[in-house]
């Protein structure tokens, strides 16, 4: 009995620590998210600004933005599948050899649930959010690239 009790103090902590994981990893895309939205306003505000060799300032901006979106995405997959494989593999391999196992279970119920409902979980939201941003910053940058490659060519 004294082994299950240390397995049960072990897989408590390791839980504890996935959730703390899962807190932090919300917090790093609330981050994301507030940078992206300050860059695409800067974007908006510096078009008439122009930095070096005419182009302007929103170009450069819209790189920055285009980069930081990729980060993000990266980010988000690291996360991901820290969250999937260590704790949740590690959390299932403990529940083996305690008498009941909620993290198999709710995984089985999550993946039984997708393939018949076609669920859009969160970080598949936070994913279409990312690429929408990026987007908007692409399309910012080919606005503000245009006008240079005429202004040359003209």
């Amino acid at each position: 009995m004294e082994d299950r009790d240390l397995i049960f103090q072990q897989y408590r902590l390791f839980s504890e620590q996935k959730e703390s994981f899962i807190t932090r990893s919300f917090g790093i895309n609330r981050f994301y998210l507030c940078l992206c939205i300050v860059l695409l306003l800067l974007v908006q505000f510096t078009k008439p600004i122009f930095f070096a060799y005419g182009i302007p300032l929103s170009v450069f901006l819209s790189i920055v933005g285009i980069s930081t979106t990729v980060l993000w995405w990266m980010n988000m997959d690291s996360y991901n599948m820290l969250i999937k494989i260590k704790f949740a593999k590690v959390l299932e391999e403990m529940e083996k050899q305690l008498p009941y196992q909620p993290y198999a279970d709710e995984y089985k119920g999550i993946k039984d649930y997708r393939e018949n409902k076609k669920m859009f979980l969160f970080s598949d939201m936070q994913k279409t959010f990312a690429v929408l941003v990026f987007l908007m910053f692409f399309l910012a940058l080919i606005d503000g690239i245009i006008p240079v490659f005429v202004g040359a060519f003209v």
